[in-house]
């Protein structure tokens, strides 16, 4: 019979002392660490004698090295040292306060953990599962004591990491996530609380993800560094999904994917079938040197170069002489994209439908550069240069001697449409057409046209300036000397260039987008608060923005747009726009340039 909860047994004034790990791999080390660092007893569980004199050592080099640093003193990392005991007995968890558990991913495993401890741990002790991917209530409802289990899931370092979710079911005893709510805090992590359903919420949004990159990669839209350096240079990222998938275990995604496939049915969780070749064919990732990519020695993070590898400096078609760039347009994404080829020495003609707008593209630019100059990042001979390389004009009629007409106008594609015709009567035979378009078919550009060969993609992204990434869309159109010219013209300015195919998307936007949309359904089913997943996905993602931040940033029209743009072109029901996104636009919500959007802003 389970002993009744008293309020005093889990109180803050009554905090964990003693604590048992159970499973010293990766993550129990790191977890155990924590915790001794933070003043508590730690006792350290495995079946592995190895695993155990891993976790020792892994925890000796670690407090060694925060000596060397001067973060500690010889005296606190002895006092360190001496909390931290193993054994390979679960009885050594006698007498904890709190069992936290992190053998591998598996029900089996796991119940018989817990079946153990129920025999073994006084009533009082909470039990807490590390588990990412398993039912809590699941392996709570076998537990002699179902109100003291619930999961406490750390990240991956756990030293490093701040973000905890802290998981209750519905037979978890609020005083017992409170306690543990308290212990999070203690150790100096940002605790989110979250309900019970597969992946939680850092998780569940990031390998969502992550399978739709692989699924691309296995489609072969893209190479696999073009994916991962679109979304380190398009999204900030700290790694690009595939390097990520090593890192975590190709193994491991599949199994987390699994389980959130059980339980939502979404054809966006069902793992791409890349995962289960490679994890059958043992190509884990790191841990086995090699999976999406080669690694020096199994458990290195040094990529080496193998048969998929791009060969250095591989040769090209022979490209077309640019000196001079036409750029259509009058907003942002226009007078940037013009910046970025005036800096980089060629001479720009800024076209817009008025003298007027085009001057005032032009004074933008100048106030950009002049900002460059306070800051330091160059003369104020240097800009002067570069705004007079910029020729503003009031027709396209003056792109008659350019090399590359390039167009950011509004993401209309009649308006798109409309203006690759005028350039295929104004611009000279020879000269390349572009476009910047996030989400519309390049070809229906070119077709436009009466020399679809001419016309390629050049996605830029905003702020051009500073932004490193230009997404090269090829049409199955496009000449290959019209390709190799950009890409060599994105090297010139300084830009990092991925190839994609012309489908909607491309890579950033057909990885992130959907993302974008999980979070919003969290929100819409009261998963989760608006805060707690912003809070999860930059400190458990390393996301520069929550997805509620960006989407305000990015706009809920554009978002809204680009999300139609993918169901239609995919036609996944998992793609489809979460209500709450069609409502906030119909609504005229439209995020931080409205003043509303998911949270409110000052007025400016």
């Amino acid at each position: 019979m389970a002993t009744p909860l008293s309020d005093s047994s889990l109180s803050p004034q009554s905090p964990f002392k003693t604590i048992a790990v159970v499973g010293l791999g990766t993550m129990g080390t790191g977890i155990a660490e924590v915790l001794a660092r933070a003043g508590r007893e730690v006792v350290g569980i495995d079946i592995s004698e190895a695993a155990a004199a891993r976790a020792v050592a892994a925890l000796e080099a670690a407090t060694e090295r925060g000596v060397t640093r001067g973060r500690i003193t010889e005296h606190e990392r002895g006092d360190v040292l001496a909390r931290f005991r193993t054994f390979t007995d679960l009885q050594a968890a006698a007498d904890a306060d709190l069992v936290i558990e992190v053998v591998p991913e598996s029900y089996e495993i796991k119940q018989q953990v817990f079946r153990e401890l129920d025999a073994i741990v006084r009533p009082e002790a909470v039990l807490a599962t590390g588990t990412n991917a398993l039912s809590v209530t699941r392996l709570a409802a076998e537990s002699a004591r179902p109100e003291r289990v619930l999961g406490l899931h750390f990240f991956n370092p756990a030293p490093a990491m701040k973000l905890v979710e802290v998981v209750s079911s519905v037979l978890t005893a609020p005083q017992a996530v409170a306690s543990v709510t308290d212990l999070a805090l203690d150790l100096g992590k940002e605790p989110v609380a979250v309900g019970d359903r597969p992946g939680f919420v850092a998780d569940g949004l990031l390998f969502g993800y992550l399978n739709q990159a692989a699924a691309m990669y296995e489609a072969k839209y893209a190479s696999r560094e073009d994916i991962d350096a679109a979304m380190r240079l398009g999204c900030g990222l700290p790694m690009g999904p595939l390097a990520l998938l090593d890192l975590i275990g190709v193994d491991t995604a599949r199994t987390v994917l699994e389980a959130m496939y059980a339980a939502s049915h979404d054809r966006l969780h069902a793992p791409a079938p890349i995962l289960k070749q490679l994890s059958e064919a043992g190509l884990t990732g790191r841990k086995s040197g090699r999976g999406f990519y080669s690694y020096e020695a199994p458990g290195s993070a040094t990529v080496v170069r193998d048969s998929l590898t791009p060969p250095e400096g591989a040769a090209t078609a022979p490209g077309r002489t640019v000196r001079s760039v036409g750029v259509a347009g009058s907003g942002t994404m226009a007078s940037g994209i013009a910046e970025v080829f005036a800096k980089a020495g060629y001479e720009v003609v800024l076209a817009a439908r008025s003298e007027e707008k085009a001057q005032a593209a032009k004074a933008r630019i100048g106030k950009s550069l002049a900002r460059s100059v306070d800051k330091g990042r160059m003369t104020g001979e240097a800009a002067a240069e570069t705004l007079d390389r910029i020729t503003p004009a009031g027709s396209y009629d003056a792109f008659a001697d350019v090399d590359l007409a390039l167009e950011a106008v509004a993401e209309d594609l009649e308006v798109k449409r409309q203006l690759f015709a005028t350039f295929d009567k104004v611009c000279k035979p020879g000269a390349i057409l572009a476009t910047t378009t996030s989400s519309l078919p390049v070809v229906a550009c070119a077709r436009a046209t009466s020399r679809p060969q001419d016309v390629i993609g050049m996605h830029f992204f905003n702020p051009a300036p500073a932004m490193k990434l230009v997404e090269v869309v090829r049409t199955v159109l496009t000449a290959d000397d019209v390709h190799a010219t950009v890409r060599e013209l994105c090297a010139k300015v300084r830009k990092h260039p991925v190839d994609c195919g012309d489908r909607a998307g491309f890579i950033v936007n057909a990885l992130l987008f959907p993302y974008l949309n999980n979070a919003i359904k969290m929100v819409e089913e009261h998963y989760a608060t608006l805060d707690d997943i912003d809070a999860a996905m930059k400190l458990g993602g390393g996301y520069p923005m929550g997805p509620f931040e960006l989407l305000d940033v990015v706009g809920l029209d554009v978002s809204l747009a680009i999300e139609k743009v993918l169901h239609r072109e995919f036609r996944d029901p998992g793609l489809a726009p979460a209500p709450l996104l069609e409502h906030l636009v119909a609504a005229g919500c439209l995020g931080r340039k409205t003043g509303r959007g998911f949270r409110e802003y000052a007025k400016r």
